[in-house]
């Protein structure tokens, strides 16, 4: 198997076609690629950091400093989420996110005065997903949820 090709399941397959957040998760990730690294490789490749396994989560210790790339990974996801949010609502949602160097922070998510996103951040030196079926389900739940408080408080996102 080549570097830049990685053999998928027909469902990881079909989520890369269908997941509107995994599409603009690889924008995202490919927009930073200001040295051409990830040109020419699939998308899976692209997101492969996104995942990590059971066995690699068991290899990690329960308390650890998050290291810049993993912090990265989280602002990519989050940023992603804020952009397909607004894809489908035409609203302008920004993601705030305050980590501390013991791995634990707080991710606010906004559209107009409205909170859609307010999350309490831990263990972020472990994030990632078992698989790309889980990484899209995520991104996809969280705007979905985004979604729900917009359509709850429209006058409020639109303030």
């Amino acid at each position: 198997m080549s570097q830049d090709v990685m053999e998928l399941s027909a469902e990881e397959q079909d989520v890369f076609k269908t997941s509107a957040f995994l599409q603009e998760l690889v924008k995202q990730v490919r927009a930073q690629d200001t040295y051409g690294t990830w040109e020419g490789k699939s998308d899976a490749v692209v997101l492969a950091d996104f995942i990590v396994t059971k066995e690699q989560r068991k290899q990690m210790p329960i308390i650890g400093d998050p290291d810049p790339d993993v912090i990265w990974r989280i602002e990519r996801f989050y940023n992603a989420v804020g952009l397909a949010l607004e894809r489908q609502t035409g609203l302008i949602a920004g993601p705030m996110i305050k980590i501390g160097h013991e791995g634990f922070g707080r991710l606010l998510m906004t559209t107009g005065r409205l909170v859609v996103i307010s999350k309490t951040l831990r263990d972020v030196h472990r994030f990632g997903f078992e698989t790309y079926v889980k990484l899209a389900e995520a991104g996809d739940k969280t705007i979905g949820e985004a979604i729900g408080w917009i359509e709850k408080h429209p006058d409020v996102a639109r303030a």
